[in-house]
């Protein structure tokens, strides 16, 4: 398949996950909460790093009180703007993970009914609810260690000349999204069994389409309220995103304008030539209809 047919692809599940919780508005409104929430508590240690950043720094480099001339103030100015730039970055890095943990019940139920709409059942995990939370904590930390360390290498290639402020941009976007991604399509992935290593496997095999979907998404995120608003269909985009990467049917028989519904019938997923099946990239991760329960992401 060509690198712009999945990327196409990618965001058209973005679209479609959107339109899915437009026409299931009754959960749009419950959707909301668990990202209000986390805007809430960023919001609120933004503006506090912004009232202290600088107390903080100077209390941080006390060898710099006897600095003569203008470098005190410079270098803890300098200290000050890369700290809050880094708090930003790790804002946006971690906002999905967050809303993800504080809305653990409420996306499970939603992919859960994305499943239920296009195939009549959803895989079910098998584990309690608090066990659930604990493997989803754990993966997200260690989703968040890889984007930070991606974080702070491009934050420093940022300030190479030209190269810096046009190439680098464009990675830190890409290596965002597909980190979104994970975090996105863990929800639906982690049901049927597949745990971190192979959900990494699967999503490294098919780049492209997680750009398409994530890159975007990450440049939405960059707007507080938009995140927000925009949760729900990101975290039903990624269910339809994840029965592709499993080689399951992504047909919505209630969406009309689907337009996987005029698919070609000889390949009614559209997944010849993708490389991704059941048991690709995922080194034999488990199908729905084999019913096994993960014993950990």
């Amino acid at each position: 398949m060509c690198r712009m047919r999945e990327l196409g692809r990618g965001f058209g599940y973005l679209v479609k996950g959107q339109r899915w919780v437009a026409q299931h508005g009754k959960r749009f409104g419950w959707g909301l909460l668990p990202g209000l929430v986390t805007l809430v508590l960023y919001a609120g240690a933004l503006v506090a790093l912004v009232l202290w950043g600088t107390d903080l720094v100077s209390w941080a480099t006390p060898f710099a009180d006897d600095w003569s001339g203008p470098w005190t103030g410079l270098f803890r100015g300098f200290l000050t703007a890369l700290l809050f730039a880094l708090a930003l970055l790790l804002s946006v890095v971690t906002f999905t993970a967050v809303t993800l943990v504080i809305g653990e019940p409420f996306y499970e139920s939603l992919s859960e009914q994305v499943d239920i709409s296009v195939a009549g059942f959803a895989p079910e995990s098998g584990l309690p609810l608090w066990r659930e939370i604990l493997i989803s904590v754990r993966d997200s930390l260690r989703i968040v260690v890889r984007a930070v360390l991606w974080g702070v290498l491009l934050f420093g290639l940022g300030f190479l000349p030209v190269v810096g402020q046009t190439v680098i941009p464009v990675i830190g976007f890409l290596v965002t999204g597909f980190f979104l991604v994970e975090e996105l399509t863990a929800v639906a992935l982690a049901r049927r069994g597949v745990r971190l290593r192979d959900r990494l496997a699967l999503l490294r095999a098919r780049k492209t389409l997680a750009w398409g979907f994530g890159a975007p998404l990450a440049v939405f995120f960059l707007v507080p309220f938009v995140a927000v608003f925009l949760m729900p269909g990101a975290v039903a985009g990624a269910t339809l995103m994840a029965r592709d990467l499993m080689g399951e049917s992504t047909d919505d028989p209630d969406d009309p304008d689907d337009p996987d519904n005029s698919a070609d019938p000889a390949d009614p997923e559209g997944t010849a030539g993708d490389g991704a099946g059941v048991t690709g990239a995922a080194g034999g991760a488990p199908h729905p209809a084999g019913g096994g329960a993960p014993t950990g992401r």
